[in-house]
């Protein structure tokens, strides 16, 4: 309990896999490896998989770093790291911007309530 630390089976190949929910300081250290990869070849994508080099942090019980990023780099298929994001979105906490009015004037899905200055500062009159 209160270790940010989620165990995943990997629906395609089997694999296990531990991974934690990033925070500010990993979500620096990401785009900083980005920039610096851009660097190298301009032309590559490397967001998902530097991601998930910073959010596993086991394979199969292997905790070493340098296991970690060659099984993100060489073996960890298409759908299994489609399925691990997914349900990663799903277990992040998020705040839900949704208003449902309670006299039937809207969709069971509700209204989005947008964060603006105006949210902030209502009379603002932008």
């Amino acid at each position: 309990a209160g270790v940010n630390e989620f165990t995943f089976n990997l629906p395609k190949s089997g694999n296990t896999v531990t991974f934690k929910l990033l925070t500010h300081g990993d979500e620096k250290k990401i785009e900083n490896e980005i920039k610096g990869l851009q660097k190298i070849n301009p032309n590559g994508s490397y967001d998902v998989t530097t991601r998930l080099k910073y959010t596993i942090t086991s394979i199969n019980g292997d905790r070493d770093q340098k296991s970690i990023r060659d099984f993100i780099d060489n073996y960890m298929l298409a759908p299994d790291a489609r399925a691990l994001r997914e349900y990663y979105n799903k277990i992040q906490p998020d705040v839900n911007m949704k208003y449902i009015p309670e006299d039937g004037s809207c969709t069971e899905e509700g209204i989005t309530i947008p964060i603006t200055l105006n949210f902030f500062w209502p009379d603002i009159r932008l």
